[in-house]
């Protein structure tokens, strides 16, 4: 009995040795990954195992067995003879999502199991709805752009890129970038402009924003700006400007800073500037104004307009005695400035302004152009010539000076009526009136303040009758005036005060009085005469006193 129990026991031992050594609990050789797949479409979670014998294999999602054809066929999800879990079609709802989760395959036999590791399966998702779409934007050419965009909701994550009229746009282009949605766009371009639109894509597929229209304005730019001219007086002259910009730029002209006066100018269709016939007073800068709502720019040239000379003052004969200084008045006016210079008739010596005074010589010409010659001789009566030079051309004129012996008993000349002192408002026409007499007929200028008046200042101007008149005053035209009457016999002269005011205040009175009315004669005997007069009621301080002067010409004296 002993002896059998002891066989059973040694079959036994060597019958599970055999087993052990054949068969192998379960192990899993590839394990499953994580899927993210569109809804509706097929996927396989991959899974294999080994074992012996061979090991049967479930799928478990979120803890939970996985139901599959062999436990329903009407199941969409299939086990395959590898352990592979394959989907037919995802299924995903807004409200059940049966496919999402986190799936684990077992494999089993008898001799264990194996747990492979965790796959999620994620269902991609791509809305419809842009978060936020582009907008219009308008730029000027050079300026950066930058378009924004928040594509859709989706997972995964949707990338963007962004088309341009339909096509993709050049990521070669170093000025474009895009990031995070934005697209950026730096030294745009006129080409730039166009549709733009931001394209959101996984792999669901894509979608499309509204359309965005980028806009690239142009300032102003010249084609041809206005050119600097030069003419004569009296030509044409004309000024182009050609610009372009987006939008169109509006074009205007000024003249040194001020709108163009109306009436003297023409401007073409083209916007050309025609000055016809210029004058000295049309000189200046013509500036062409470019503007459109993106920038301004400005072209300026300038107007230069060359004047013939022409006399503002012709030199008189005079007649002097010997031994006396004579000037004579010779000023012109011109652009440029002419140069003045004097010669005597039968010499072929010129003086001229700037040349530096000669020893011993007794003639000489000033700033101004006037012919002094002292201690004059009877050798220089002769014709003298006064010649204006400029650029655009020339003019000559002459005067006679006649030389008398000194001792003669002619009287000097006598101002008759001389100017009176006046107060009167700016932009005011005044004259100064000098009325004078004596043989022979004596030559008359003024002086303002001891400065010989220059009439090229064209508001002044002296009548044949010898007096001054000054037109549109001026502030600065406030100062004595003399009259100076001069005849080889001798010289007379007669100053006033002329005061030129913002505003004048009559009841001032630290106003200078002017003039009464013109005195009337009556009474007349060969002792005496009566004189009355009125005060001039404009006259700021009352006169405390007025002032008679007489000239007796038998005797050549003076009383007052």
């Amino acid at each position: 009995m002993s002896c059998s129990v002891h066989l059973l026991f040694t079959l036994s031992t060597l019958c599970w040795s055999r087993l052990r050594q054949e068969d192998f609990p379960p192990r899993i050789v590839e394990h499953p990954s994580d899927l993210i797949v569109s809804k509706g479409e097929p996927a396989t979670l991959n899974c294999k195992a080994e074992g012996r014998p061979t090991p049967t294999v479930e799928w478990y999602k979120d803890g939970e067995r996985v139901e599959t054809d062999r436990d329903n066929p009407r199941s969409h999800r299939m086990l395959l003879p590898s352990g592979s879990l394959f989907f037919l079609r995802i299924v995903h709802g807004r409200r059940s999502k049966p496919d999402d989760g986190s799936y684990v395959c077992v494999a089993r036999n008898y001799l264990g199991q194996a747990i492979s590791h965790n796959a999620s399966l994620e269902v991609a998702i791509l809305r419809d709805d842009f978060r936020q779409n582009p907008v219009d934007v308008m730029v000027a050419v050079g300026e950066p752009a930058v378009l924004e965009c928040q594509p859709p909701r989706g997972h995964p994550e949707p990338t963007i890129s962004w088309r341009k009229d339909g096509a993709s746009l050049d990521d070669r282009d170093e000025r474009i970038t895009i990031r995070s949605g934005k697209l950026m766009i730096t030294n745009t371009r006129k080409s730039d402009a166009g549709k733009y639109i931001c394209v959101g894509t996984n792999m669901v597929g894509e979608r499309e924003s509204e359309i965005a229209e980028l806009t690239v304005l142009e300032r102003p730019t010249f084609v041809k700006r206005p050119s600097s001219v030069v003419v004569l007086a009296d030509e044409s002259v004309e000024f182009h400007c050609l610009v372009q910009g987006d939008p169109v730029p509006t074009i205007r002209w000024r003249k040194d800073d001020s709108d163009l006066p109306k009436g003297r100018f023409e401007i073409l269709e083209d916007h050309t500037l025609i000055v016809r016939q210029v004058t000295s007073s049309d000189e200046g800068s013509y500036t062409c104004v470019v503007e459109n709502m993106v920038g301004k720019s400005e072209a300026s040239a300038t107007l230069t307009v060359h004047v013939p000379p022409a006399f503002a003052i012709r030199p008189r004969n005079q007649v002097v005695t010997v031994g006396r200084t004579v000037t004579f008045q010779c000023e012109a006016t011109g652009n440029p400035q002419p140069a003045i210079f004097w010669q005597r008739e039968g010499s072929e010596s010129l003086l001229f302004s700037y040349q530096p005074p000669q020893p011993y010589s007794r003639l000489s010409v000033s700033q101004m152009g006037s012919l002094t010659i002292t201690d004059v001789q009877h050798s220089d009566g002769a014709f003298y010539s006064c010649q204006a030079l400029n650029i655009a051309g020339s003019v000559i004129t002459k005067a006679l000076l006649e030389v008398t012996d000194s001792g003669s008993d002619q009287p000097p000349p006598v101002i008759r009526q001389g100017p009176v002192n006046q107060t009167v408002p700016v932009d005011s026409t005044v004259v100064l009136g000098c009325q004078t007499a004596g043989p022979p007929p004596p030559t008359v200028h003024w002086k303002k303040d001891g400065v010989l008046v220059s009439p090229v200042d064209s508001r002044m101007s002296l009548t044949d009758a010898g007096s001054l008149e000054i037109r549109y005053t001026k502030l600065g035209d406030t100062g004595f005036y003399t009259c100076v009457a001069s005849s080889p016999n001798g010289e007379a002269s007669w100053t006033a005060y002329l005061q030129v005011e913002g505003k004048i205040h009559p009841t001032d009175p630290n106003l200078i009085p002017s003039a009464p009315f013109k005195p009337e004669v009556t009474d007349i005997s060969r002792t005496s005469v009566t004189l009355s007069w009125k005060t001039n009621p404009s006259a700021g301080a009352t006169p405390t006193s007025y002032l008679i002067e007489a000239f007796r010409l038998d005797r050549l004296s003076s009383m007052f």
